[in-house]
């Protein structure tokens, strides 16, 4: 048995999904947050087997200035904890701040947004991520795209660990059918919305990342055409009042249903309730979210950004790419999946095989004791 202390930017599902699966293993398991963002991202408490570090940081934002500060705290939390290994990401955030400590061996674990987004910003940025990387024992990423800036920021490519973080694919999958080929949905009659409207659903946070005012303007250019078309929009964020404001000036609120952030183990019943998962978000890795609309049977439509380039291969077999940014694109690609809805059942049932194939959860997260292994130097993938 060994000690890891996991070290992460925030509490978000991602975090609660990596530590319940090593609270599962023989280990002993640390959770260290560094800042506290806005809204609450995950609501269930951290798994059983895992401590909670007490220490001066993960109270409020994190700022530069509080660098020198939380230097000196995680220092001291190393030396009371005595880790064998810590895990940390994002890479310029709690990464960096292990490196800067000098602690080995650090794991760190590319966000995607670390590597795509934020290591380009400045100089600063890029000497970071190549300060952190150099100083990293093996780095953890979840798609191609990032192993290549990985290494082209000075990682050893020997010691990179690529694998999709994946999705339970217990808990995520398509809708029971009842009697012959009839789908019924509690979430569809809920919201009296008959079987012939085409629903349309994003998960995104309403932040500028992720592009979802161009959903809204979207949405409401191909209502105008389809008035049997509706959208369930999830999560919440700085954009709130923007999105409404557009809904309520084209007079499609009464189409639009939007039930806030919802917990996770709530989110299957609204992948199963729609027909097209839309995503338009301007930086992914391997979304998760993708890769449990696919588990659910959901077909895609998403930015043709890198990532989701990595899954969406052939354009038409679990679903379709749209040019990022481009309203009218994603318009047309709303127009086309409501044209050829009869060939969306067999895309869904692609879609689950390949998820199955490539992001089981269960299976994925053995890679991660793979990059441990790599870290320690010895056979650490016991569990």
């Amino acid at each position: 048995m060994s000690r890891i202390l996991y070290f992460s930017r925030d509490y978000t599902p991602h975090d609660h999904r990596f530590l319940t699966a090593l609270a599962g293993t023989e280990h002993e398991v640390g959770y260290l947050r560094l800042e506290r963002r806005g809204h609450r991202l995950e609501d269930r408490i951290l798994p059983e087997n895992v401590k909670l570090i007490p220490w001066t940081g993960g109270q409020s934002q994190a700022r530069f200035r509080d660098s020198l500060r939380l230097w000196i705290a995680l220092k001291k939390v190393i030396r009371d904890f005595k880790p064998d290994l810590i895990h940390a990401g994002p890479l310029q955030r709690a990464a960096f701040l292990v490196a800067l400590t000098g602690f080995r061996p650090l794991v760190s674990m590319s966000w995607g947004y670390d590597l795509l987004m934020d290591a380009p910003r400045s100089r600063w940025w890029a000497w970071a991520t190549r300060f952190t990387l150099k100083r990293s024992a093996a780095m953890v990423g979840d798609c191609d795209t990032v192993r290549t800036l990985a290494v082209r920021y000075g990682m050893d490519s020997d010691r990179i660990v690529t694998f999709p973080w994946g999705v339970d694919l217990k808990h995520f999958h398509p809708l029971e059918r009842s009697g012959v080929n009839v789908t019924i949905n509690s979430l569809r009659e809920q919201l009296g919305w008959r079987e012939d409207t085409f629903v349309l659903l994003s998960t995104r946070s309403w932040s500028p990342l992720y592009g979802v005012e161009d959903l809204a303007r979207a949405f409401v250019d191909a209502a105008r055409q389809h008035p049997q078309l509706r959208l369930l929009m999830l999560g919440n964020g700085p954009l709130d009042a923007a999105i409404r404001r557009i809904f309520l000036q084209y007079n499609v609120e009464d189409r639009v249903h939007l039930p806030g952030q919802v917990a996770s183990d709530n989110l299957k019943k609204y992948y199963q309730a729609a027909d097209l998962y839309i995503s338009t978000s301007h930086s992914d890795g391997t979304s998760i979210s993708l890769l449990e609309s696919l588990a659910c049977g959901t077909p895609v439509l998403l930015t043709d950004i890198p990532g989701n380039q990595e899954w969406i291969t052939d354009s038409g077999q679990v679903g379709w790419l749209f040019r990022d940014g481009d309203i009218a694109a994603l318009t047309d690609g709303i127009l086309h999946a409501i044209d050829q809805k009869a060939q969306l059942p067999a895309m869904g049932q692609a879609a689950r095989c390949l998820v199955e194939s490539r992001a089981d959860w269960n299976l994925n997260f053995l890679q991660l004791l793979d990059a441990y292994k790599i870290a320690l130097g010895k056979d650490y993938a016991k569990v």
